[in-house]
């Protein structure tokens, strides 16, 4: 895939990953009735979210590990009551397909790929 390509999935599901946890911990099916401090968890996501916008490899790189908490937390969270479960699985999938993305536009975009590309284009 092109990494413009993959920019604009990652883009997509990051940014679908934050609607989701803000919807979930403030109307959906919050910990605490009328919300919780839960909402934080957000805050990693939006850190990482110029970053990825804009094809920051580096940026690229470290959200790739920290995506791996929000996997956990959905698959964890799978066993609460509905609609929370429901929510939990979709945090998961949208996890996976962050992380796919991003490593596939890591991997896409490293120096030793790009020298060879422009070795076999010459």
């Amino acid at each position: 895939m092109k990494p413009k390509t993959l920019v604009l999935i990652a883009s997509i599901t990051l940014i679908a990953l934050i609607a989701l946890c803000l919807a979930w911990e403030t109307i959906l099916a919050p910990l605490r009735p009328g919300g919780s401090w839960m909402t934080l968890k957000v805050l990693p996501l939006m850190a990482a979210l110029f970053g990825i916008l804009r094809g920051t490899r580096y940026t690229y790189q470290w959200s790739s590990m920290m995506i791996l908490l929000y996997l956990t937390e959905g698959v964890v969270r799978t066993n609460d009551a509905a609609p929370g479960n429901a929510l939990a699985l979709t945090e998961a999938v949208l996890s996976v397909i962050f992380f796919i993305v991003v490593v596939l536009y890591a991997r896409n975009t490293a120096p030793s790929r790009l020298a060879q590309a422009s070795g076999k284009d010459a």
